[in-house]
């Protein structure tokens, strides 16, 4: 059977196990019980074939797959890497949570035309295998632009008018930056350097593309980072509080599992396989993007103390963390990087925690303002407990895993000689403390619920279990993670070492 796994059949596996949930979810429109439990276990064949994909990487086996070529120096293709291979771990295994949540949301809350749902879901995680693991900027583009529109019926699910205008300023923002901006960026980067492989210690930093000035490379990272809509940086971050009229099953895999994370997985990619860390340090290019990264993380925090919606300032929240992953790359060095691939799945765990009970607080109560949440905690314990886990995470506090994503961005900041820098990142720490555990404290403390019965288990009104036990799980994710995150560093570590090593 091993011999059967070889590199391409892994690569195709990975891209067409969440295609055929797709094609499953098309064909079995009123079959619902069918069509769930076969995405369930193609949600887990993909875990399951990451996992092996990761196996025989750790052995040394190289996964590269060249699948259309148009010319020597263009090509649709894949290759895997370790920080590919860390976004697809985190996504292939949040796929799991997300359909279980999914489908207990789904049922609980009585949505329609679940087929639709689940088979958009399932093409978007498609998307992304295809993005995690692309060999270069055009497979890059293309998987990106693919998970663009399928997600956009997600997002317009509700077919409300307040979710159709959502939906439009989803897609409008992020086809427009990706067609304006990114492209233009790609192309410009095969017109300075004939190419466009994902190389070690970055394409423009390559001895054979000759020397790029400096001004060239600021205009080239100003069209990337803006024409990367999906990391959501200021100011083109208005479509992801505009998403929020979607299903927030829908919100987990926007700020989760795939729109977001590939967002800033495909800046820090840039950084390092297009740019070069090195490089950036050296010409100071990215200078200005740390600025710009850093009044996104403290502006969004603002924002998001003041928006009485629970998934608003949870959208505004996510705008304000996935600016550290691009601070991580602008600070244009091996403890940035580190720090910013960490950051990926730390804040994973962390958000997707506190979607999930959001949505369990809408399934049980129908409540989505935190001023109408004062004593729920006392009803949905489980539920409020996981999103204080998720949100002590998400804040940086031990032994909660996103404290080390964020001390390992303290630290590049240090080593950078950014001592602003490192006061942006503690500010927002407690602008964090300020707009998340509150309200965990207003469940739990606050006095609108006084339920007549006596016994905690006739004060229980959680959600259904699909829609708590996942939260829970996450949840505890946040706290294994800690234990583990050095050992996430010493995979990525390498990607930074080859930093310097390339550029040589």
């Amino acid at each position: 059977m091993s011999e059967l796994l070889t590199p391409p059949v892994l690569i195709a596996l990975s891209i067409a196990l969440p295609f055929l949930a797709f094609l499953g979810c098309l064909l079995l429109p009123r079959q619902d019980n069918l069509r769930d439990w076969l995405t369930l276990v193609l949600a887990v064949a993909l875990f399951a074939t990451v996992v092996t994909i990761f196996t025989q990487f750790q052995a040394g086996t190289s996964f590269a797959v060249e699948v259309i070529s148009f010319s020597p120096s263009l090509s649709i293709g894949f290759e895997i890497e370790r920080l590919g291979l860390v976004f697809a771990l985190v996504a292939s295994s949040l796929w799991i949570l997300t359909h279980l949540y999914g489908v207990g949301y789904m049922r609980g809350n009585k949505e329609k035309k679940h087929a639709r749902f689940f088979g958009a879901f399932a093409f978007a995680i498609s998307a992304t295998m295809g993005l995690a693991f692309s060999s270069n900027l055009l497979t890059l583009f293309l998987f990106y632009e693919a998970l663009t529109v399928s997600t956009y019926p997600l997002v317009a699910h509700k077919e409300t008018a307040e979710a159709k205008s959502g939906a439009r300023v989803y897609l409008g923002i992020l086809m427009g930056t990706s067609i304006a901006l990114l492209l233009t960026a790609i192309v410009s980067t095969y017109v300075v350097a004939g190419r466009l492989d994902f190389v070690p210690g970055g394409l423009l930093s390559d001895p054979s593309v000759g020397p790029v000035n400096s001004t060239t490379l600021v205009v080239l990272l100003a069209l990337f980072a803006f024409g990367i809509g999906k990391a959501a940086l200021m100011p083109f971050h208005r479509w992801l509080p505009a998403a929020m009229v979607a299903p927030t099953p829908v919100s987990a895999l926007l700020h989760a599992v795939a729109v977001v994370k590939a967002g800033v997985f495909t800046m820090l990619k840039v950084g390092v396989y297009i740019f070069g860390i090195d490089r950036l340090a050296e010409t100071g290019a990215s200078q200005w993007l740390m600025w710009v990264a850093a009044v996104s993380i403290l502006t969004a925090s603002l924002i998001a103390m003041q928006q009485d919606n629970l998934k608003k300032r949870l959208a505004y929240s996510t705008v304000s963390q996935l600016s550290y992953i691009t601070l991580g790359m602008a600070l244009a060095n091996s403890l940035g990087v580190l720090g910013g691939g960490l950051h990926i799945v730390t804040h994973a765990f962390g958000k997707i925690t506190l979607f999930m009970c959001a949505g369990a607080i809408y399934v049980a109560t129908h409540k989505t303002e935190i001023s109408q949440m004062r004593g729920l905690g006392r009803q949905m314990p489980f539920t409020f407990i996981a999103f204080g886990i998720g949100a002590l995470s998400i804040i940086g506090l031990p032994p909660l895993t996103g404290s080390w994503s964020k001390w390992t961005l303290l630290l590049a900041s240090a080593d950078a000689g950014q001592l602003v820098i490192m006061g942006v990142l503690m500010l927002s720490s407690l602008l964090n403390v300020a707009y998340l555990l509150p309200i965990f404290a207003r469940g739990f403390y606050g006095d609108g619920i006084k339920p007549a019965q006596s016994t905690w288990r006739e004060r229980l009104a959680e959600a259904p279990v699909l829609c708590v036990l996942p939260p829970c799980i996450t949840a505890l994710g946040c706290l294994i993670l800690f234990f583990v995150s050095d050992d996430i560093v010493a995979f990525l570590q390498p990607i930074a070492t080859t930093v310097t090593a390339g550029a040589q």
